[in-house]
């Protein structure tokens, strides 16, 4: 991850170098990207994928698509804003795509959400304020010269809130990537009976849908 510039303010320099040293489980890979300028003073963007891992020795698998994808980004602004607690503000965006069944099931929005809020409320308690998102399911079927594709469904997962430490922004980091991989239908780490995830994805993702 690349370091603030001159004149960010040191608080936010340890946050920064935080998330750099965070260490997700090894199917989630994070690349820095740019982040937006004009929702706060200073802020840090990942981008994530789910990949699968190859075998006992790791690594992962050769020309496998992604499983799930996403952005982190943390906003930073001395002052605050209107709706935040504090001077920081995590906003993400999750997605996979799932099995037509399962995107049928009207009570996934709301299982999806209470995945987000089960990682934040995990062991790593990290604390967080003034939740707020949208789950979003799209419904795909092609046809005439495309009807041989696939039924397709994804979910999409933005949500935004506010850590109540800047200690634990790592945390939050490391939990939304456990909520990344269960949205990729990985099990959990370590596994826990009784917890669901999404069946594994059957066709690569297409768009880019910007962050709110």
């Amino acid at each position: 991850m690349n370091e603030p510039g001159e004149g960010v303010p040191s608080g936010f320099r340890r946050v920064v170098a935080a998330l750099s040293a965070a260490r997700p489980r090894s199917e989630v890979q994070l690349t820095p990207m740019p982040p937006p300028k004009r929702l706060a003073p200073y802020a840090v963007a990942l981008e994530a994928s789910v990949v699968p891992v190859a075998g006992p020795g790791g690594g992962h698998e050769e020309d496998e698509e992604e499983l799930a994808d996403g952005r982190f980004v943390l906003l930073h602004d001395p002052d605050g804003q209107d709706g935040w607690f504090g001077t920081l503000r995590v906003v993400t965006l999750a997605r996979a795509s799932m099995d037509p069944e399962l995107g049928a099931d009207p009570l996934l929005p709301e299982v999806t959400w209470s995945w987000l809020t089960e990682a934040l409320d995990g062991s790593r308690g990290p604390g967080w304020a003034e939740p707020s998102g949208t789950v979003t399911l799209a419904a795909s079927q092609s046809f005439g010269a495309l009807a041989e594709r696939p039924p397709r469904t994804e979910v999409e997962l933005r949500a935004s809130w506010s850590p109540r430490e800047e200690e634990t922004v790592a945390g939050h980091l490391l939990g939304w990537c456990g909520l990344l991989a269960q949205c990729a239908g990985l099990p959990p780490e370590p596994a826990s009976p009784g917890v669901a995830a999404l069946p594994r994805r059957r066709t690569p993702r297409r768009g880019d849908p910007h962050l709110g």
